[in-house]
């Protein structure tokens, strides 16, 4: 036996509020898990500037005290770097959370709204093709295609809104690549005219050994200047660097007949030949 059409057209309506329903919740559930990772990766963050500000406080301690070994400098020193990793790495996964959120968000606000929409129209269509008799409750088709048209003016402002938030993110992002590169700029800028002094000469493997390490900004693949009463007498190249040592090959070309680099000549940082 074949229902009613007023029976037909009044499940329909309950199908597409659970489909909606369904939407929303899955919508919730979906912040909310990006809000607890979201809050995590905030704790990681705190958690790291703390340690890292609490191993530059151990290096500034261990700095005050003139009779304390410099065998825990290398061990500070690669705490505060460790730290300072750690905590570019959590302000790259938090950007990174944050942008998939806003995503996720958008994308939802538009599906829920395009499923409204065709429940709108889909109603629309069915009351346009049925008296009004056969259903005195139901909206009107006036009222329905109000609806409809709020819908798509929601629509159309969410697109808007997630247009904006990707433009704001590439300028975010934009800026932020200027300043790091700015920043290193900076450090090389800051870094050159670096003093220091040879310790040791290996004169069979043509290396020495220089008092100058990470912590003043030394690099590898970077050049030295070497000078001696206040002329240049060569070159030389670090290849390997620690926190407070360095080790660099002599560029024998960059020495005249018979100069050799001895201890104590002095060493400039002329930056990295990259």
């Amino acid at each position: 036996m074949l229902l009613p059409k007023s029976m037909t057209f009044a499940a329909t309506p309950k199908t597409l509020v659970g489909i909606s329903v369904a939407m929303l919740v899955l919508a919730a559930a979906f912040g909310l898990l990006n809000s607890i990772r979201v809050k995590g990766l905030h704790a990681d963050w705190a958690k790291t500037i703390a340690a890292r500000d609490a191993a530059e406080r151990g290096r500034m301690a261990q700095a005050k005290e003139p009779k304390s070994p410099q065998t825990n400098v290398p061990g500070a020193s690669a705490k505060i770097l460790d730290a300072e990793s750690k905590a570019a790495k959590a302000e790259t996964d938090l950007a990174k959370v944050q942008k998939e959120k806003a995503d996720l968000q958008t994308r939802l606000e538009a599906e829920a709204n395009q499923a409204e929409i065709a429940s709108l129209q889909k109603r629309l269509e069915e009351a346009g093709s049925k008296p009004a008799e056969a259903n005195p409750g139901a909206p009107s088709t006036v009222e329905l295609q109000a609806q409809l048209n709020d819908a798509r003016r929601q629509l159309d402002s969410a697109e808007g809104d997630r247009v904006f938030l990707s433009e704001k993110i590439r300028t975010v992002q934009e800026r932020s690549t200027q300043l790091e590169e700015e920043k290193k700029r900076r450090a090389a800028a800051g870094k050159t005219g670096v003093r220091g002094t040879v310790l040791a000469v290996n004169q069979a493997y043509n290396f020495v050994v220089l008092n100058l390490g990470s912590r003043q900004g030394v690099e590898p693949n970077s050049e030295m200047l070497v000078v001696r009463d206040g002329t240049l007498i060569g070159k030389i190249r670090i290849s390997s660097v620690e926190p407070i040592t360095a080790i660099g090959d002599i560029i024998t070309s960059s020495l005249a007949r018979g100069v050799r680099v001895q201890p104590g000549d002095i060493v400039i940082y002329a930056g990295t030949n990259s």
